[in-house]
């Protein structure tokens, strides 16, 4: 299996385990625009690697980072320098750089003291008040920029300016309404929008109307449509699937969340895609419109491993 390319941009959430699974599923003939309406981190498509992309989100800030790579003005060369000074500073100043940072980006919002922060927050976050201001407090780690560590990072950056300089990659920053109007019959939507019932600090909230609100405009969409989601867990189900997303193919798969050391503490969820296309063809089983399939009943390579 490949290796999964890590973006420089961390998000809670972040597909990068399920990544091999959206990308067995994706048609072998795809030759389309893959578009995100919920760009995130941007993983899946940076994995996805499509020669043309649209890649939205309502957040400005990962726009603008990925904006400015794309332009040339954040390369992995300027992210090291970058990185290396205000590491130092951090290391002889503790929290109190981290904070001077974060009022200095809240000020004027330069994209590579968003990456900064995105490091050195606390569990890596990206949070708002309602004043749109970041407030993730500091991860309490004032040698976070070690030189190992820095390197990691300017290898995700470089990674994503090689990419963006062979494909044709759009980042927009807009509502997932406007971006799923944009899709035409031979693209793929893929969706990854907050787990309804879940997820409360997506950036701009997350609740009933807009779940229903993105099923009427998938439902009505000419475009192939993936979407990620939650099916169920130890103690209760997505009850959207059951009845809004029922009418599409759902697949399932089981993934383990690690909250402490403990083995204890790994608690099984069954993630689902939702598609409105039929995946046989890519080696998948024949199933039903609304029927759940377990990722385990699956006999073709495993996804897991």
């Amino acid at each position: 299996m490949d290796r999964i390319a890590v973006p420089p941009i961390k998000c809670q959430g972040i597909k990068t385990k399920l990544v091999p699974w959206v990308k067995s599923i994706i048609p072998k003939d795809f030759d389309g625009k893959w578009i995100e309406p919920f760009m995130g981190s941007g993983v899946v498509a940076f994995n996805v690697k499509p020669k043309t992309a649209l890649l939205c989100d309502t957040n400005p800030h990962l726009i603008n980072f990925y904006n400015f790579i794309k332009a040339g003005k954040i390369t992995s060369g300027s992210v090291r320098d970058f990185l290396q000074r205000e590491g130092n500073l951090l290391k002889q100043k503790g929290q109190d750089h981290y904070y001077e940072i974060r009022q200095r980006f809240n000020q004027s919002h330069n994209p590579i003291d968003f990456l900064f922060l995105n490091r050195a927050c606390f569990n890596g976050m990206i949070r708002f008040n309602s004043k749109g201001e970041f407030n993730v407090p500091f991860c309490r780690k004032p040698e976070r920029f070690a030189p190992a560590y820095i390197t990691k990072i300017v290898n995700q950056v470089s990674y994503v300016q090689n990419l963006l300089k062979e494909y044709d990659y759009t980042f927009k920053c807009q509502e997932f309404e406007q971006t799923v109007l944009q899709g035409k019959k031979h693209d793929i939507i893929y969706c990854d929008p907050p787990y309804i019932g879940r997820h409360v600090d997506y950036y701009n909230g997350w609740n009933e109307t807009h779940e229903h609100t993105l099923n009427l405009y998938l439902s009505n969409s000419k475009s192939k449509f993936i979407l990620s989601t939650w099916h169920s867990n130890n103690y209760r189900e997505n009850e959207y699937l059951a009845t809004i997303w029922k009418p599409f193919n759902i697949l399932t798969k089981e993934h383990f969340y690690h909250v402490g050391g403990y083995e204890k503490n790994r608690n099984p969820m069954l993630e689902a895609l939702v598609t409105n296309f039929d995946p046989n063809y890519v080696g998948f089983p024949s199933i039903s419109k609304g029927e759940n399939l377990l990722f385990s009943d699956i006999h073709t390579n495993d996804l897991t491993k």
